[in-house]
């Protein structure tokens, strides 16, 4: 088999998370972000040693702040809004030191130099307000793409924060591909219930 090493990103979505609690998860149907050029996720993680007896004792390990950045050609006003927790009336969105940026999950894809994909979905996240850079034109053009800086942490539910799928893995379903932004996937069965789209917020 030839081999797949990751050469690009494409096919963004994000899709604002409604519930999260013991009893399950649900979210709003995913929405499309065109142009995104990269995505760079961040975990901070590690192993701590404990020392007794003048000697390695035990080790444990842990996951820390999970910092997701992502690169997009443009970032709509309702998109923004959605993303950030501002309200837009009219074609003008208002920023308000009030406004609180939403849970969010994000689901994206990346091509494999085999021709195969392998499919991301980010599970629980808020986003913080983007940096902007406004430059003049001169001779040359000079791209001034949407950045936007995120944390990312466990669900409350079942502690899962990432889900990932290589279309050339073993056991790997056709239909996991054709539904991957249909909806955030089910929670494992084992955890003894679902994840559903729609549904009351809280």
């Amino acid at each position: 088999m030839s081999k797949g090493v990751l050469i690009g990103v494409r096919n963004l979505h994000y899709a604002l998370l409604k519930t999260d609690d013991a009893t399950g998860v649900t979210y709003d149907t995913p929405v499309s972000i065109p142009g995104v050029r990269t995505i760079n996720v961040k975990p901070s993680s590690g192993v701590d040693t404990l020392y007794g007896d003048d000697a390695p004792f035990d080790i444990a390990s842990y996951l820390g702040d999970i910092e997701v950045t992502i690169d997009t050609a443009e970032l709509s006003v309702e998109d923004m809004a959605a993303l950030l927790g501002h309200t837009v009336s009219k074609g003008v969105m208002d920023f308000k030191s009030t406004d609180e940026a939403p849970y969010v999950a994000i689901l994206f894809e990346s091509v494999k130099s085999n021709g195969n994909r392998r499919f991301v979905k980010l599970l629980k996240g808020k986003f913080g307000e983007p940096e902007e850079n406004y430059q003049t034109k001169d001779s040359s053009v000079h791209w001034n793409t949407a950045k936007i800086t995120g944390h990312f942490v466990v669900r409350t539910y079942d502690s899962a924060w990432k889900r990932v799928a290589d279309e050339d893995g073993k056991d790997f379903e056709v239909a996991t591909a054709t539904s991957w932004y249909e909806s955030v996937e089910a929670a494992t069965a084992s955890s003894g219930s679902t994840t559903s789209n729609g549904g009351s917020g809280s």
